[in-house]
């Protein structure tokens, strides 16, 4: 297919974000000719689908050459943070959004081994071939409603090159027998490498500066985010909104006075009973369930944890959430 100018419908929503813009931040419009090349690369993603200047210069015949195209993306003055947050304020507006769950992802994209000039790419365990492969991580805020759901906010993350040559040397020294007093001792991490998790919190503060009016009814999270740091202060951003995410199974609570790994807790004291579940899409699902309040260890306070393992699973996954007055069903129904 060829593009000779912006599809129509894009031309309306690019004026309509750049009004929008202007409302965030007065000098944050778009130039006329930033707002028709933001058409052409919005109208050439979806005729080409990829994000290609090679394909784009193609698409409309050479009429726009690949050398522009690049330029306006990487020195053009374009606000580009503010284009997300306007982007998704017109979203929320016309689909009369006020209320959702926001829900933290993770996405790895492997780009290949010898690339070097890609933002924050880095090392990454390929899983297809069980070997490596440089690639991008990118953390990911999605707001789910009972309408739409779509990225609200997102973040690339890059493990620090300083921590991560000295865990290799430390793993070596200590296969050698080097004592723990003669190894090299831990650097601090470098605040421009952020953990995911602060990555995540950054993520939620900017989304409630940003779009204070939504309420916010649960953030959801996978394994990686259940821990207190993280489950504490994000509750916190919103107002003590209900945070839920994982725990391993080898994890300790406290019960009766003893420590007890949730496996152990869950498999022999307190067995689940079988129970229909709504999942989200309105489908129902058979699945066995068994959940209390208990002082996860970790933690060190006490925590709605839940045992929940689907029809034709073995293992029981762990849920853990920050407000205790829900109800377990209501937990299970917000993944």
């Amino acid at each position: 297919m060829l593009m000779s100018e912006p599809a129509q419908f894009i031309k309306t929503f690019v004026t309509e974000l750049n009004e929008a813009l202007g409302k965030l931040k007065s000098n944050a419009k778009l130039t006329e000719i930033q707002s028709v090349w933001l058409g052409l690369c919005l109208t050439g993603i979806l005729l080409t689908n990829t994000v290609c200047w090679a394909k784009f210069q193609r698409a409309c015949l050479g009429a726009y050459k690949v050398a522009a195209l690049s330029w306006m993306f990487r020195d053009a003055k374009i606000a580009w943070d503010y284009l997300l947050m306007a982007s998704v304020t017109m979203v929320l507006e016309q689909h009369g959004i006020t209320e959702g769950v926001l829900v933290l992802d993770e996405s790895d994209r492997a780009r290949s081994k010898r690339t070097k000039r890609l933002y924050k790419v880095h090392k990454q365990k390929h899983k297809l071939s069980g070997g490596y492969v440089n690639g991008q991580t990118i953390v990911l805020l999605l707001l789910v409603t009972e309408s739409v759901t779509f990225a609200v906010g997102f973040a690339f993350y890059m493990p620090d090159p300083a921590l991560t040559a000295w865990t290799k040397e430390d793993k070596r020294l200590k296969k050698e027998g080097m004592a723990k007093k003669n190894r090299p001792v831990k650097p601090e991490r470098n605040a421009l490498y952020p953990t995911k998790t602060q990555i995540a919190l950054q993520l939620l503060q900017e989304f409630r500066d940003t779009h204070g009016e939504i309420k916010v009814k649960s953030v959801l999270a996978d394994a990686l985010y259940g821990v207190d740091d993280f489950m504490s202060a994000a509750s916190n951003i919103f107002d003590n909104t209900q945070v839920i995410s994982q725990l391993r199974e080898n994890q300790n609570i406290e019960y009766k006075g003893k420590k007890r790994t949730l496996k152990n807790y869950f498999n022999d004291i307190n067995k689940g009973v079988e129970v229909v579940l709504r999942v989200r899409g309105g489908k129902d699902v058979k699945a066995t369930v068994s959940s209390a309040r208990l002082k996860v260890t970790a933690h060190g306070k006490k925590r709605f944890v839940i045992a929940l393992k689907y029809e034709g699973e073995s293992d029981y996954r762990y849920l853990v959430a920050t407000d205790m007055t829900w109800r377990t069903i209501d937990i299970t129904q917000a993944l």
